[in-house]
């Protein structure tokens, strides 16, 4: 599994079981914490109507028939209160009076006649003690029935307490709230919960972004591709990136100087043996003509080593650069023409015909030395491989976001055995005619430098004779 994928299950368990949890909690003390705001006003509501039965006491003048019937106007008065989702049509209060003893003086509900014992319910003999006097019933067998909240106030004549006033409310709106509050909660909980587990995905592709890019960096390096470190911010991760590339440079040093070294003392062991057999020979007496032969193999060898050395040190400063350093949008017809001019000499020279087919308005952006010196060195292979006469046919066009540089020849093409190693280092074909070989290092060099300018480089038979070659470079932007 990858680790996104595991980073993105943790987190969704985690947030998951927290918010589960949390919502939990508040629907679980939500009711109790609605409860206390309805108990709250209770006592408020008792203390004020025992406070003023007392002082009807006090004057003679409380009338249980005056006060039960304005509860029996008021419970049968319509009216209409929209609170927030509820809608209250009729007041739900109940309020009891007792004496001193317990005994029942009124009820608004009239529900128990006079003179019944109430002195065993908690708010009544809590109250007569002197104490905080509430409790929560259920009136009636049904368990669904809802319960209602009792508050008990003391009537207090002085300091005496004269009978206890009970005010009642059923929990019917409270639950009907609770069921509304609780919805909400779940419904908001989910949508919390949604966006937290969107914001914790994004999160974690814009942590795991760079370490797939790193991974994807280390897996170029494996195949032995030229890439270039991704761009890394400084957490932990660029600094495990850079320590990767420290990692690859000395390891890559290593290897190349010893890969030069074993490859360089291969490839001038032939030259140095024909200068050395030659110059033992020099000792000796023999006519002048031969003497020069002997003389111009000694300058020939010597000049193939130069060639050679020259050769490894450009194909070494290409491979170990990282990027190109200030590249520039290069018109593709003025480089072309460029490379042209310059090797008209050996244009001429074989009488070899070039013929041109180049889109005018193509460009590409990159190092012009580096372009010049790869097309110079596809045209100089095509001429090296071109009979006497021929034409060499030199192409450049769009493809999709693409220039694509062709260069075609009618010489004898490559070979079967040669096909899979043609940008080997210092491998390298006979020419037709004098059959001779290059340094082998040209066509590595021109795939150095398209690699260098995210391009890629292909050779090709043609199907009527001769070879193809084929440069892709990205088009510069504006041109896309």
């Amino acid at each position: 599994m990858k680790l996104a994928a595991r980073i993105l299950i943790a987190f969704s368990l985690i947030l998951s079981l927290g918010f589960y949890y949390l919502t939990h909690d508040v629907l679980t003390s939500i009711r109790v914490r609605y409860l206390e705001g309805v108990e709250e006003s209770l006592v408020d509501g008792a203390r004020i109507m025992a406070a003023m039965v007392s002082q009807d006491m006090e004057t003679g003048t409380f009338a249980p028939d005056t006060l039960r019937a304005t509860f029996t106007k008021a419970y049968a008065r319509e009216f209409a209160s929209k609170i927030y989702h509820l809608n209250k049509t009729s007041v739900d209060m109940r309020v009891y009076i007792t004496d001193n003893r317990g005994r029942l003086l009124f009820d608004s509900l009239d529900k128990a006649p006079a003179g019944t014992d109430y002195s065993q319910w908690r708010d009544v003999s809590l109250t007569l003690e002197g104490k905080y006097g509430a409790r929560s019933t259920r009136e009636g067998e049904d368990p669904n029935e809802p319960t209602v909240l009792y508050v008990a106030a003391p009537i207090l004549m002085g300091d005496q307490i004269t009978g206890v006033l009970t005010v009642g409310k059923p929990t019917t709106n409270i639950n009907s709230f609770l069921r509304i509050a609780k919805a909400q909660i779940i419904k908001r909980s989910v949508i919390a919960l949604t966006a937290a587990l969107f914001a914790g995905f994004f999160l974690i592709l814009f942590i795991t972004r760079p370490i797939k890019r790193l991974t994807r960096y280390a897996h170029d390096v494996r195949k032995g591709k030229k890439a270039a470190l991704p761009t890394l911010d400084r957490s932990e991760i660029g600094e495990m990136g850079r320590a990767f590339e420290s990692m690859k440079d000395a390891l890559e040093g290593r290897k190349y100087v010893e890969t030069y070294v074993q490859t360089l003392t291969h490839e001038i062991k032939s030259p140095i043996s024909a200068i050395q057999g030659a110059a033992e020979l020099l000792e000796e007496e023999m006519p002048a003509p031969q003497r020069q032969r002997f003389i111009n193999n000694i300058q020939n060898e010597s000049r193939r080593i130069r060639q050679l050395v020259d050769r490894m040190l450009q194909l070494a400063a290409i491979e170990n650069m990282k990027g190109l350093k200030e590249p520039e949008p290069l018109a593709v017809k003025a480089l072309i023409n460029s490379v042209t001019e310059r090797l008209m000499p050996l244009v001429a020279q074989k009488s070899i015909h070039l013929a041109q087919d180049i889109d005018t308005d193509l460009t590409v952006t990159g190092d012009a030395f580096l372009l010049k010196q790869a097309l110079s060195n596809l045209i100089q292979n095509a001429i090296d491989f071109s009979a006497h006469g021929e034409t060499i046919r030199i192409a450049a066009n769009r493809k999709g976001s693409l220039a694509s540089f062709s260069v075609e020849d009618r010489g004898p093409g490559i070979p079967d055995y040669a096909q899979d190693r043609l940008f080997e280092k210092f491998f390298s074909l006979q020419r037709p005619g004098d059959h001779k070989k290059s340094t082998g290092l040209g066509l590595n060099f021109v795939k150095e430098i398209a690699e260098l300018h995210r391009g890629h480089i292909t050779l090709e038979n043609r199907t009527n004779g001769g070879a193809r070659a084929i440069l892709t470079l990205p088009l510069s932007q504006e041109k896309q």
